[in-house]
């Protein structure tokens, strides 16, 4: 794979985790309210294999072909920029493992709790959201790196 393909790549997932992210954060969430309590356990049992799927996997690789970055990347692409994105990303994960995962086990083995889901809300978004938005904007900067700088080698 070529440090262009790596970025893509990287790219490509970074913005896919965004968007599962925040439909996950805002829009299924804040949903969770509305379901009563003798169905709510059954519901986060079930969707929690297909977030797993579907947004965990996705942003664990583009986490990992981040950390390719280091090593093959566009030469436009300064290291230091793949280095914050690396560190928000650190965010993100550790306060998935930290604080969010412990969490998500309460509910699937307890049941619905209201305190429960909005200190999951408030958490989610100031050390989730935010650090991986922060990491989206990284990587489109990136990616106008990469593009002025072809242009500029075009138009010489």
């Amino acid at each position: 794979m070529t440090p262009r393909w790596i970025f893509l790549t990287a790219f490509a997932l970074i913005l896919y985790g965004n968007g599962a992210a925040f439909i996950e954060s805002f829009v299924n969430y804040s949903s969770w309210h509305l379901i009563g309590a003798d169905e709510f356990t059954t519901y986060h049992q079930f969707i929690t294999p297909r977030i797993l799927i579907f947004l965990v996997a996705p942003a664990f690789l583009g986490t990992a072909f981040t950390v390719l970055l280091l090593w093959f990347r566009p030469s436009l692409i300064p290291v230091r920029a793949v280095w914050a994105a690396i560190a928000v990303q650190a965010v993100v994960w550790i306060s998935t493992l930290a604080i969010q995962i412990p969490m998500q086990i309460q509910l699937s083995e307890h049941g619905i709790s209201p305190k429960l889901i909005e200190r999951l809300i408030e958490t989610n978004f100031w050390l989730r959201r935010i650090p991986y938005a922060i990491c989206a904007g990284l990587f489109l900067w990136m990616a106008a790196q990469v593009i002025e700088g072809r242009v500029s080698r075009r138009a010489t």
